[in-house]
């Protein structure tokens, strides 16, 4: 790069910070002090070009938001053309008896040329223009300012919780979510500041009809009384020199008022003004009746034939060229390098999509868009409650068409592992047995792919006399949904990772900057926290009360070292968390124990495994899957939510074998329970593979 250059580079950088400083200092310099004619002309003429320079910016920005410091750039520009209006004043009364040229040279033009040299003219052509300016274009750019900014402000909540819940159906990042915000927030302050900047301009128009008085009157009493001239001449003189100095001012204040009617009319669009009115004054079917219509008028008697007819033929050209077809645009594209047949991309290995449902060619219409798309409704449904119950943002489910799976088969897969399959008709519902049916209805028999319940796929027909015979009846996009509902909700660890926790701190660190600082990195790292957030999803407890969840963590962290023992601190911190998802705050909990001897046999168990990684004796595990599966047996009939209460020493050995017979069984440790939550024994579990339940209730001991 030239040297030169690149200090000129560098200067402008620099400058470009003190111009607005420099100009407030010059607006305060034509205010106070007072400044020659010359100085005067570069002024108008800068003001001028500051004011074409706004006018073509806001023309060609392609939304309002682009020229967001219009209101400040509105306000500065109205100064300095005052700040001018009161340093031309102070000329033409001090020297404006001395003749036209006595205020500048850009004064006397617009005095003399515009107007050609008569006063009385001048005054009606500023009169012409202050009523273009203030009534017709300032008059309805603040009606429009006003309109725009309250029903900007009235829109803000409900663009807020459109944000909000595209951000929870996990359509945008946190990111994109956060830029959105900060843009609507810009929004609403540009145009309620719009509002205000509008009164700047009508104020202005006011003020230089006040200076053109002051001049006029101000200018014919000093002349009669100072400088010995007559009425005539100093009327002459002064109202020349006034009439030029107003419509110096009002030229660049019209342009002004045109920029800021342009800004506040905008509608959003991907083109600038000029190129969107173009655009759409494009179709051929309006230039038509425009033509037709000026050729008759042409042809008329009387009519200036040498000018309408010229102007018929103009607009049917434009009509003729407009309706003849496009040619193809087409676009020089380099030709493509020849594919490797050999050649294997990442694309060929993998995706990338955490959560995915392959589906046989005979479902496709499920997620057909021309057919409503039935499932991806309630596959979005489902991810938006799911993340408001976990916590996090269940990924996005990339769904695809599969033509090795069967016509009606579909494939529930995350992170790329298969975890369920099953078959559905899309054109049938299913009918569920409810356990209280009278009159079994035909069709093809199967179980619920949820929850394994007996079932009969029926045509669409039978749904009123299924539901008269006591079945519960649900179409097949239902099914598959609910289906998908249970999958993400037994393997929401598999989908949290280290990427949602730093995104879960980062929001905490917003409104709990200490809570953050104070637990990573030290003393738990990213991955540590990530580690004990997967046991406890894993474990079925939602990370929705992040900060609490925190907040123990860094309890639990100064106990124990590894993940196992800060999940267990922190759970034992947490257990209201865990309960209040099982029964409701006024009633107490179903707890399913064992009794001493169990109890016993265990703590023995676990104390000779040691750290293995199946601490319960085979034997022993067998015993305690077959008792607690006849003592809940009558709870699970009565769907009763209950939670085995055992040690905190046996509570994860118990929760890992339970966990692939009993998935939505609780394990809890007595430290686990608050004090304050009442507790009710359902049932007991005996050592001998027996049970027992209890003849009443009672309370239970934490102690």
């Amino acid at each position: 790069m030239n040297p030169a250059s690149s200090k000129l580079g560098q200067f402008l950088a620099m400058s470009r910070g003190s111009i607005l400083p420099l100009a407030t200092l010059l607006l305060v310099v034509f205010l106070v002090l007072p400044v020659p004619a010359m100085v005067l002309d570069i002024g108008f003429i800068f003001n001028i070009m500051i004011s074409l320079a706004v006018l073509m910016v806001a023309l060609n920005v392609t939304k309002p938001l682009d020229f967001s410091s219009f209101p400040t750039v509105l306000l500065f520009a109205t100064l300095l053309r005052l700040g001018l209006n009161v340093a031309s004043t102070r000329v033409v009364l001090v020297h404006g008896h001395e003749g036209g040229a006595a205020a500048g040279h850009v004064i006397e033009a617009f005095g003399s040329l515009l107007i050609g040299g008569d006063y009385v003219v001048g005054i009606f052509v500023f009169a012409i223009l202050m009523i273009i300016n203030l009534v017709v274009i300032t008059k309805g750019a603040g009606r429009v300012s006003e309109v725009s900014a309250r029903f900007t402000l009235d829109a803000m909540p409900g663009k807020q919780m459109a944000i909000d819940a595209d951000l929870n159906a996990g359509l945008m990042t946190p990111e994109e979510a956060k830029a959105r915000r900060a843009e609507v927030a810009t929004e609403a302050d540009f145009y309620g500041s719009m509002d205000g900047a509008s009164k700047f301009v009508k104020g202005d128009a006011v003020a230089g009809v006040l200076i053109l008085v002051v001049n006029i009157v101000g200018g014919i009493i000093l002349g009669m009384a100072s400088h010995g001239l007559g009425i005539a001449e100093a009327a002459s003189n002064y109202t020349m020199l006034a009439i030029g100095d107003a419509l110096v001012a009002q030229v660049p204040a019209l342009l002004l008022s045109i920029a800021a009617a342009s800004i506040v009319t905008r509608v959003n669009s991907a083109q600038d003004l000029p190129g969107q009115i173009s655009g759409q004054f494009a179709i051929a079917k309006a230039w038509t009746p425009v033509a037709v219509i000026l050729g008759i008028m042409g042809v008329l008697p009387g009519m200036p034939h040498l000018i309408i007819l010229p102007a018929a033929a103009a607009a049917g050209f434009i009509a003729w060229k407009l309706s003849r077809p496009k040619p193809p645009v087409v676009e020089n594209v380099a030709p493509a390098a020849p594919e490797n047949p050999n050649a294997i991309e990442w694309e060929d290995v993998s995706d990338g999509a955490m959560l995915g449902i392959d589906v046989g060619f005979g479902l496709v219409p499920l997620v057909d868009e021309r057919r409503d798309a039935p499932l991806m409704r309630r596959v979005t449904g489902i991810r938006k409650q799911i993340s408001k119950e976990l916590g996090f943002v269940i990924p996005l489910v990339r769904i695809k068409d599969d033509m090795a799976l069967p016509a009606n088969s579909y494939r529930i897969t995350i992170g790329g592992t298969i975890v369920a399959e099953d078959e559905i008709w899309p054109d049938d519902l299913l009918a569920l047995d409810s356990g209280d049916i009278d009159t079994p209805i035909e069709g093809r028999a199967c179980k619920d792919p949820t929850f394994g319940m007996d079932a009969v796929w029926i045509s669409a027909d039978k749904r009123a006399e299924a539901i008269v015979a006591g079945y519960t009846v649900v179409d097949a996009a239902t099914v598959m949904a609910t289906h998908l509902n249970q999958m993400v909700r037994l393997n929401a660890a598999q989908l949290f990772g280290m990427d949602e926790t730093k995104k879960l701190l980062e929001t905490l660190k917003e409104n709990s900057p200490q809570l953050v600082e104070g637990l990573t990195p030290q003393p738990l790292s990213l991955f540590t926290i990530s580690a004990v957030c997967r046991e406890l999803l894993r474990e079925g407890v939602p990370l929705k009360d992040f900060r609490r969840i925190c907040s123990a963590m860094v309890e639990a962290a100064a106990e124990g070292t590894t993940v196992a023992q800060i999940v267990e601190g922190v759970r034992q911190r947490i257990g209201s968390i865990i309960i209040q998802s099982l029964v409701p705050v006024n009633l107490p909990l179903p707890v399913v124990t064992l009794d001493a001897e169990l109890e016993t046999l265990l703590a023995q168990s676990l104390r000779v495994a040691g750290d293995a990684a199946f601490p319960i004796e085979p034997g022993l595990a067998q015993r305690i899957l077959g008792a607690i599966e006849q003592a809940a047996r009558p709870l699970m009939l009565e769907q009763r939510n209950y939670a085995l209460v055992t040690s905190p020493q046996a509570r994860k050995p118990l929760a890992d074998l339970l966990r692939p017979r009993f998935p939505d069984t609780p394990v809890l440790s007595f430290r686990e329970l608050p004090d304050d939550k009442p507790v009710e024994v359902v049932a007991t579990v005996g050592g001998q593979a027996g049970y027992r339940t209890p003849q009443a209730e009672h309370s239970f001991s934490r102690g």
